[in-house]
């Protein structure tokens, strides 16, 4: 009886750690900021390939060198279209795998909490003073001027 009650206590705070941990994992907020995180990662390497085999091949065009790959020559540089079109699939593969298999099951997992994730914004109203945009429809007076607002 005593072994079964210590057992009982050990297996609690990881069965509580680990169900603080699914919360905190299954935040809005953790998830939309990581989504961004790795949206600007892949769109990073978009803009660096394209950097790197566009731009810098027409600036350095004044110099010689070569290279082989898709493209075309400019005073011995090469834009390599190639490398930059590789990049281009690589973004939209890559987002396809985000949205399949982190967005789309996450967002099942909200509606089943009720809570809905990556939808339309709520309506809002502009305040005719001060023109601040986004307040919420039954906002009486604006937040950041205090006048009165009209209900639309």
């Amino acid at each position: 009886m005593v072994a079964a009650s210590e057992e009982a206590r050990a297996e609690r705070p990881v069965a509580g750690l680990v169900q603080g941990f699914k919360n905190f994992l299954m935040q809005g907020d953790i998830v939309i900021v990581a989504v961004g995180l790795v949206i600007a990662l892949a769109f990073s390497t978009l803009i660096k390939a394209f950097t790197d085999n566009v731009i810098t091949p027409l600036v350095n065009a004044a110099g010689s060198g070569g290279t082989t790959g898709l493209g075309f020559h400019v005073h011995g540089q090469l834009v390599n279209i190639g490398a930059f079109i590789a990049a281009l699939i690589y973004f939209v593969i890559f987002m396809a795998v985000i949205y399949f298999l982190i967005v789309v099951p996450y967002r099942a997992v909200q509606r089943r909490r009720g809570v809905t994730v990556f939808g339309e914004p709520a309506p809002a109203q502009t305040c005719p003073a001060c023109l601040s945009e986004g307040l919420p429809i039954a906002a009486t007076k604006c937040r950041y001027c205090g006048s009165a607002l009209s209900g639309t």
